[in-house]
């Protein structure tokens, strides 16, 4: 199953804050990035997080899932809360390396 259009636009309306957003089509399913870091990865119309230290004490109460089958779990944002998005955006985005560019063959 794959995430609609709708759910992608309202994610994006609800992490809206002093970034840049975009997203990007993946196997069915979007990367969100925040200042061209992927940061939000959303399937099967719910949003994920990585499970990372500096969110433990942010995301304690969240339901935990791997985003698909073979991932590792994630965090499941809830995503209707645009302030929890923001907080989680705030914390996430400073920490998230670039990218690295890809190598031409």
């Amino acid at each position: 199953m794959t995430s609609s259009a709708d759910f992608v636009t309202f994610v994006l309306d609800q992490a809206r804050g002093p970034w840049v957003l975009r997203q990007r089509k993946m196997f069915g399913d979007y990367m969100v990035y925040v200042n061209d870091k992927p940061i939000l990865l959303i399937c099967d119309d719910q949003v994920f997080v990585k499970m990372l230290p500096e969110l433990a004490d942010l995301m304690v109460d969240a339901p935990v899932a791997p985003p698909y089958a073979g991932a590792k779990n994630h965090y499941i944002l809830d995503i209707d809360s645009a302030d929890l998005t923001r907080k989680v955006l705030t914390l996430l985005e400073p920490i998230t390396a670039l990218p690295k560019p890809r190598k031409r063959k």
